[in-house]
């Protein structure tokens, strides 16, 4: 089953299946019709739009995706990361409890297919750069600008949670 959303920083591609948003990924075009109206993409769509509209910080719609246990440490590690704030590689490999594992925090942080949701957008580099993200740095650097102006604050770079 399928959706898309128009966003402010391009199309969002969502994917479900057995009653789970299992992809949501970006893209510069829409993704074609028709789109199906099941219970999960209704809610994955409505939260989205309430977090681009600024009033929703987290997301409890059904979601699954499948990975190895790392990953799914990574992705829950991610999870972790508040609303309006960031931490880099290191850190997250730190409160994972291995900080040379930062490569493999990053390798899985790419792997992620819920993209906003499981925000990966909020991890950055050591020296506070935009490293990476799968639906491109433009877009990295616009969500933190939107969950900084919702959040009341500046972006703060570390682990305090």
């Amino acid at each position: 089953m399928k959706s898309c959303l128009s966003t402010p920083v391009g199309y969002l591609h969502i994917h479900s299946e057995d009653g789970f948003i299992r992809v949501i990924h970006f893209s510069d075009e829409p993704l074609e019709g028709p789109y199906d109206e099941a219970p999960e993409l209704q809610a994955c769509l409505r939260q989205l739009g309430e977090y681009f509209a600024g009033s929703r910080t987290h997301f409890d719609f059904p979601m699954q995706q499948g990975g190895t246990p790392f990953q799914q440490s990574v992705w829950n590690g991610l999870l972790q990361i508040p609303f309006g704030k960031t931490c880099s590689y290191r850190d997250l490999s730190k409160q994972l409890g291995d900080v040379k594992a930062i490569r493999a925090v990053g390798t899985a942080n790419g792997r992620n297919q819920l993209a906003i949701v499981v925000p990966c957008h909020r991890v950055i580099g050591s020296d506070r750069s935009l490293t990476g993200y799968a639906g491109g740095l433009h877009r990295k650097q616009w969500l933190l600008a939107h969950e900084a102006r919702h959040a009341g604050g500046a972006q703060q770079l570390g682990l305090d949670w």
